[in-house]
């Protein structure tokens, strides 16, 4: 297995010992230990419920990192989605690879191939990844109406590589017709 140092910048302050990636606070923790807690919860909440919470946590929070990272290296539309699949691929969370996007229409698909949550739950024939679907629409509501674009997106997961038959999860954005 080939090996490479962190594709994202990383600083520890000498004083606080607080770690920052492009200016953002961050938390450096083992895999086990965040899917475990991960994992505790969707066991007292049940995974839709969770799921729920999950997506609108993950929808501000991408928001505010598309926000702060379009700032801070001048990127405006695609670009913004792209460096985000990037980074959060960097940072462990698994590979995303982007298949179809389209700012303008509110539309993007999203492979996802080694999954931290697959690594941990295995083949457990259903949807584990769902933590991400509100990072997506959330990316793509901040980018969109940076843009100028009215409109709002939801995203689902299609498929995820704990099911059987599948060997990398997929996600859609697309315009939300409740709004």
């Amino acid at each position: 297995m080939a090996a490479h140092a962190p594709e994202v910048p990383i600083s520890v302050d000498d004083q606080t010992g607080v770690w920052t990636t492009d200016s953002l606070p961050m938390l450096y923790v083992p895999r086990h230990f965040f899917i475990n807690n991960h994992m505790a919860i969707e066991a007292e909440l049940g995974p839709e419920r969770y799921a729920e919470i999950l997506y609108q946590a993950g929808y501000k929070s991408a928001r505010h990192w598309c926000e702060k990272e379009a700032e801070a290296h001048g990127l405006a539309g695609a670009e913004v989605f792209e460096h985000y699949m990037k980074r959060i691929s960097q940072r462990g969370w698994g590979l995303f690879i982007i298949e179809e996007l389209d700012i303008a229409k509110g539309l993007a698909r999203v492979r996802l191939e080694h999954s931290a949550f697959v690594y941990q739950y295995g083949k457990v024939n259903r949807k584990v990844d769902y933590m991400f679907t509100g990072w997506f629409a959330g990316a793509m509501d901040q980018i969109a109406e940076t843009a100028g674009y009215k409109l709002r997106t939801r995203a689902i997961q299609l498929q995820s590589a704990a099911e059987d038959g599948c060997d990398y999860g997929v996600f859609e954005v697309r315009p939300d017709s409740t709004d």
